[in-house]
C-alpha cells in the first residue's frame, strides 16, 4: 500500500544544500518537504566540513605559535582532546538539532530514501508518495570515487568519511590523492601524531596556480609528511595494509586514505523515470534547473550538479534555485542574465576555495592557466607575501605568495590566489573584487590598515602599476 502526499516542493536530501533550498522555499511560502535518509545536515556537518577543520585547526595553531618568537609550546597536541573536540563539532553524529531547526521554520520532514518515479513524483522507501505542485528540488551530493584497483575492496580503505571520523590515531597513514581531501588529511593526521606518506600522481592542488600546490607540499614535507610522486597499481591487506607502485616498490601503512575523486550520487534517485542517466550528473542552466527534462519541475543543486563541488557554492545554488523556485510559483519573470537574481553566475566567475593546510592555500575565480585557455587576454601580477609588513609580524620567517590576475581589456580581476599562514580571511576581499568586476583603477582607492596581511593589496596594485 501507498499514500501520496501533495506539497509545494520536495527536497530530495537534507544536506547543507538542501535545507538552504527548502529554507528560501517555505520563506516564501510554499509548503515545503525534507526527505533524507541519513542524518539531517548531511556530508558537511558531519564527514567534511566541520570535523575536517577542527581536526586542521589545533595544529595550525600550534605552528603559528611556535612561529612567533617568545612564545613556548608544548612538546605535541594532545589527540584524545583533539578528537574530543572534533566529536563536538560534528555534534556527535546525532541531528537533533538541525531537525529541530527544519521543524522550527515549518518544513516537514520524512525519513527515508527518496527516488523519482516520474514528473513531481518522489517515492520514499518503496512506500509513500510524496507529490509536488510545483517543484522537486534534488540535493543528494556527491559520493568517493574510487579507482579500480586489484585487493582494495578487500583492504577496506579510508575515504573522507572514515578520515574525518575515525575514533584513533593510526600509528601510519598513506594517502592517495593530491587534491584538497588528501593534503588536508594528511596534514592533521600527521599534526596528531601518524607517520603519513602521501602518494599523488601528479603535481598538488593541481587546479589551482602551479606556486598553492608546491608551497603545500614544502609545508607538508616540513610538518614530516613523506611526499611522493607516484601511481597506485594495488593494495592488499593482511594486518596491515601494503600499497603497490608503479615503479615496483611497497608502502606498509596501518590505514590507507583514497582520496581520488567525487561520483555523483544519483545511481538510486530513479532519473531514469523522468528520462535521465542513472548514476549521471544532472546539467542544468544557471537556475539549476536540470535542462533534459520537460516543465521545468526539476531542480539539481550543490555537488550534484558538478557545477562547483564546494559546500558554500552549494548553498549559494540552494539561495539561487530556492528563489527561482518561488518566483515561477508567483507566475514571475525569471531574472537569469549574468549576475540576475535567479543565475549562479559565481560558480564559474567567482567560486572562491580555501585549502586549510598549513601554509593555507586559497583562491577565487580564474588561474592564469584557466583564464587563457578561456581566452581571455590577462596578465598575472605575483608577490612575495612575506615581504609585507604585517605578515612579518604575524609570523617569524612568514613565507606566501600572492597572485592577481587582470583582464587586459576591462581591467578588472578574473582571479586571485593566496598561499600562506592566515590567508583564508584574505579571500573574501579577492571574491568581493572579483564577483563584483571591481576595476583596478577603483582598487586603488581600497585601502588596506597598517600594519595587517591585506597590504599585500597595495603591493599587488603597485606591481600592476609598474608592469612588473
Amino acid at each position: 500500500m501507498t499514500t501520496a502526499d501533495e506539497y509545494d516542493v520536495v527536497v530530495v536530501g537534507g544536506g547543507s544544500t538542501g535545507e538552504n533550498v527548502a529554507d528560501r522555499t517555505a520563506a516564501a511560502g510554499l509548503r515545503t518537504v525534507v526527505v533524507e535518509g541519513g542524518l539531517v545536515g548531511g556530508e558537511c556537518s558531519y564527514y567534511a566540513c566541520m570535523p575536517s577543520k577542527a581536526l586542521l585547526r589545533p595544529g595550525a595553531a600550534a605552528a603559528h605559535a611556535r612561529a612567533v618568537a617568545g612564545v613556548s609550546v608544548g612538546a605535541g597536541l594532545d589527540a584524545a582532546a583533539v578528537l574530543a573536540r572534533r566529536d563536538s563539532f560534528a555534534d556527535h553524529w546525532k541531528d537533533e538539532d538541525q531537525v529541530a531547526w527544519l521543524d522550527g521554520v515549518g518544513i516537514d520532514l520524512v525519513r527515508g530514501h527518496g527516488r523519482l518515479i516520474g514528473e513531481r513524483a518522489v517515492q520514499v522507501d518503496g512506500g509513500r508518495v510524496l507529490t509536488a505542485r510545483h517543484a522537486v528540488a534534488l540535493c543528494t551530493g556527491s559520493l568517493p570515487a574510487l579507482p579500480d584497483l586489484p585487493g582494495l575492496a578487500e583492504a577496506r580503505p579510508w575515504t573522507s568519511r572514515e578520515a574525518t571520523s575515525a575514533r584513533q590515531v593510526p600509528p601510519r597513514l598513506a594517502v592517495v590523492g593530491g587534491g584538497v581531501v588528501a593534503v588536508e588529511m594528511a596534514a592533521a593526521w600527521r599534526s596528531l601524531g601518524s607517520e603519513v606518506v602521501l602518494l599523488a600522481r601528479g603535481p598538488l592542488l593541481g587546479r589551482m596556480e602551479p606556486f598553492a600546490g608546491e608551497l603545500v607540499a614544502d609545508g607538508l614535507s616540513a610538518a614530516g609528511v613523506e611526499v611522493r610522486q607516484a601511481e597506485v597499481t594495488g593494495v592488499h591487506r593482511d594486518g596491515e595494509v601494503r600499497i603497490d607502485l608503479a615503479d615496483g616498490s611497497t608502502v606498509v601503512a596501518d590505514e590507507v586514505l583514497f582520496a581520488t575523486g567525487r561520483r555523483p550520487n544519483t545511481a538510486e534517485l530513479g532519473l531514469e523515470s523522468v528520462g535521465l542517466t542513472p548514476g549521471s550528473w544532472p546539467e542544468v542552466d544557471d537556475s539549476c534547473t536540470v535542462t533534459g527534462v520537460p516543465g521545468g519541475w526539476l531542480y539539481a543543486a550543490g555537488d550534484l550538479n558538478h557545477r562547483a563541488l564546494l559546500t558554500h557554492q552549494g548553498k549559494y545554488q540552494a539561495r539561487i534555485a530556492g528563489a527561482a523556485i518561488a518566483a515561477r510559483a508567483r507566475g514571475e519573470r525569471i531574472d537569469g542574465g549574468r549576475w540576475g537574481a535567479h543565475s549562479a553566475t559565481a560558480d564559474t566567475a567567482g567560486a572562491p576555495q580555501v585549502v586549510f593546510t598549513e601554509p593555507e592555500a586559497a583562491s577565487v575565480g580564474l588561474s592564469l592557466a584557466a583564464a587563457e585557455e578561456a581566452g581571455l587576454r590577462v596578465r598575472a601580477v605575483d608577490h612575495d607575501l612575506g615581504a609585507v609588513a604585517g605578515a612579518k609580524l604575524y609570523a617569524d620567517g612568514y613565507t606566501g605568495r600572492a597572485r592577481i590576475v587582470v583582464d587586459l581589456d576591462r581591467e578588472v580581476l578574473v582571479g586571485a590566489t593566496f598561499v600562506g599562514p592566515g590567508v583564508a580571511e584574505l579571500l573574501h576581499a579577492a571574491t568581493v573584487a572579483v564577483v563584483g568586476e571591481v576595476p583596478v583603477a577603483r582598487l586603488w582607492h581600497a585601502v588596506p590598515a597598517y600594519p595587517t596581511v591585506s597590504e599585500i593589496w597595495l603591493r599587488l596594485l603597485e606591481a600592476w602599476r609598474d608592469g612588473e
